[in-house]
């Protein structure tokens, strides 16, 4: 377990959102910066920034360290409520824009439970995310089909970074909101036939065919 590659918490997110993205950014170590990316940094880092405080038998902890040895999982977490009656462990993470269609940001919300859980030995049932664009916080629950959920995209997330490859793009909607767009090329590179061409170009049967009159 020593030599096991530590998975950012964000990079379940990156995943659910496009396994491609998850690639370029932990694999290929690519990275580039737009508006909502932007805007979504200055949020996190005054969530982080606060200092913890303690408000009606509730503490509140922000920017906390968590790890999962066991599941290879590393990050920080926007918020931690902890009911100081029962030590209760209740994690807020912060969005820039609205709740999604998929539930991208439930897994990586879950993902934090599960570090709480094994740093603590205390069951994590709930959590929140709250969404700057509604001023909203959307509760979660971390039923048993979320968490079988999150396991399954952590252990793909996993085979990717140690395979070290990137997927081929697949061109959708979701692809005009990220901040990669310049740099994956996704309705260039999805038609890439370059590996094609290089397999033809070496193929005697087809050099032989296509220079012969």
């Amino acid at each position: 377990m020593a030599d096991l590659r530590l998975i950012p918490l964000s990079a379940l997110q990156h995943y659910a959102f496009c396994p491609r993205q998850c690639a370029l950014i932990h694999n290929e170590q690519m990275w580039s910066d737009n508006f909502l990316t932007a805007q979504g940094m200055v949020l996190h880092e005054r969530v982080d920034s606060g200092e913890p405080e303690s408000r009606k038998g509730v503490r509140y902890e922000r920017g906390v360290l968590v790890a999962a040895p066991s599941l290879g999982l590393i990050g920080k977490l926007d918020l931690v409520e902890c009911v100081v009656a029962t030590g209760e462990l209740f994690p807020v993470e912060y969005k820039r824009g609205k709740p999604k269609p998929s539930d991208w940001d439930e897994l990586q919300l879950c993902a934090q439970a599960l570090c709480l859980e094994e740093m603590t030995g205390s069951s994590v049932t709930q959590g929140a995310l709250w969404y700057h664009q509604t001023r909203h916080r959307h509760p979660v629950q971390f039923s048993t089909q979320l968490r079988e959920h999150t396991l399954e995209v952590i252990s793909l997330v996993r085979k990717m970074l140690e395979s070290g490859g990137t997927p081929k793009a697949q061109y959708g909607k979701h692809c005009k909101a990220c901040s990669l767009i310049d740099l994956c090329q996704p309705l260039l590179t999805a038609k890439d036939q370059s590996l094609t061409y290089q397999q033809r170009l070496f193929r005697t049967d087809t050099v032989d065919e296509e220079t012969s009159e």
